[in-house]
């Protein structure tokens, strides 16, 4: 078999494993920060948690479809370690950087919810005072 094709094959498994992987592992923790951000709310939290995970892997896993082709030839297995190498660590950069960017996103809305509360009096008014006459 061509070496090129094995380092496709190696990239391909690796890198669906390493989607995979990453994307259980931030659903499952990140599912209490989601119900922090949307304050308790226990059906939109899993819901929203449901739909990142789904973004997550239709652009992680097109990333690495898109990014499967090499223009030479593997011919050792010197070049098929720098090959995978190279490919693998941008996978990785990718999905640290969608990691960092849903986070930022999130915490974003969480401080939103959190400026609009303290914003509110402490404790609402119970009378009015009538403004005086100046004379």
């Amino acid at each position: 078999m061509d070496l090129t094709v094995v380092a496709y094959v190696v990239y391909l498994l690796i890198s669906v494993a390493l989607t995979i992987w990453v994307a259980r592992t931030l659903s499952k923790n990140g599912q209490v920060f989601l119900t922090d951000v949307f304050k308790g709310n226990e059906k939109l939290a899993p819901a929203v948690n449901h739909l990142l995970v789904v973004g997550f892997y239709l652009v992680n896993l097109g990333f690495v479809a898109l990014y499967l082709s090499r223009e030479s030839a593997v011919t050792d297995a010197r070049m098929l370690l720098e090959a995978l190498s190279v490919k693998l660590g941008v996978v990785l950069l990718v999905l640290g950087v969608l990691h960092l960017f849903n986070f930022y996103v999130l915490n974003r809305i969480r401080r939103r919810g959190t400026l609009e509360q303290r914003q509110q009096p402490p404790v609402p008014p119970q009378a009015w005072t009538a403004p005086t006459a100046r004379a």
